[in-house]
């Protein structure tokens, strides 16, 4: 699917399908758009997961979200996880792959956290080389989300934004935005998050995500334990008068409620996608 199509395809509102909801999908076949899953949940198993997502898959469509493709490390691309995320997505039909602007490890070890880049002409050239490695081998345009940071380098030589522009023009790759990680950002590094949301080049862009977050005395932290605030969903208004509409998902990671609460949490956005629909 092309990029074109990828973007112009909304989903409509889905959540993160995740374990403590297995029973409950599979018994009640919620009426819900969409599902997202974690790439990794579903790798290098056999058995129960796979089993149940083909049952799900048949039902709902389907994005992977990733959190190893170490997108932005000079380390070389791991094609055995590409080969399997490839055969991952042609099973359960997903309709884009997705991971993160960051880079997950060094030397071959996978250090398990989304560690941030320095904004460099340097970096862009690193990982647009692995983003072109990549849809080649997956034949489709790679879609990848925002970082929620806590620190930034002195050595940057643009902002983010330029970053993401950059990018996206010596790749031709999507972009799936969090709205939460644009406000934890901007909150953290002191930077307007609306005028963040007007520089993006927003053909680009794939896909929302919405999360909650941690407030400490010192920064915030993007948890995906709570619900959405206040200022996250007057941002993803925003975003959404900007984009004309766009796939949206939820993430809900730790303290997990119960699945209607999920479902609901994530059924707020229904008010700001009317309003843009119906403008």
């Amino acid at each position: 699917m092309s990029l074109e199509k990828i973007v112009r395809e909304d989903l409509g509102i889905g959540i993160g399908l995740r374990t403590t909801h297995f029973g409950h999908i599979l018994s009640e076949w919620p009426d819900l758009d969409w599902f997202e899953i974690l790439s990794e949940n579903f790798m290098q198993t056999e058995g129960r997961p796979l089993h149940i997502l083909d049952q799900i898959a048949e039902r709902y469509p389907i994005v992977m979200h990733g959190v190893s493709m170490n997108i932005g490390s000079v380390d070389p691309l791991d094609t055995d996880y590409m080969r399997e995320l490839k055969t991952l997505r042609d099973r359960c039909g997903a309709r884009f792959v997705s991971d993160h602007i960051c880079w997950t490890g060094v030397d071959g070890t996978n250090l398990h956290d989304l560690l941030p880049l320095p904004y460099t002409g340097e970096a862009l050239e690193v990982m647009a080389a692995k983003v072109r490695q990549v849809q080649d081998i997956l034949e489709a345009p790679l879609v990848l989300e925002n970082p929620s940071t806590y620190l930034e380098f002195a050595h940057s030589e643009m902002s983010e934004t330029e970053f993401l522009r950059e990018l996206t023009k010596a790749t031709g790759c999507g972009l799936l935005m969090d709205v939460n990680n644009v406000f934890v950002c901007a909150s953290n590094h002191g930077f307007d998050a609306a005028q963040y949301l007007r520089e993006l080049p927003w053909n680009h862009v794939a896909q929302f995500h919405l999360a909650g977050h941690s407030v400490y005395e010192t920064h915030r932290l993007d948890t995906h334990d709570a619900p959405v605030c206040d200022e996250v969903w007057e941002l993803y208004d925003l975003a959404h008068q900007l984009s004309g509409g766009r796939s949206t998902l939820l993430e809900w990671d730790d303290n997990i409620p119960e699945f209607d609460e999920v479902v609901a949490e994530a059924h707020k956005a229904t008010r700001y996608r009317g309003e843009v629909h119906a403008g």
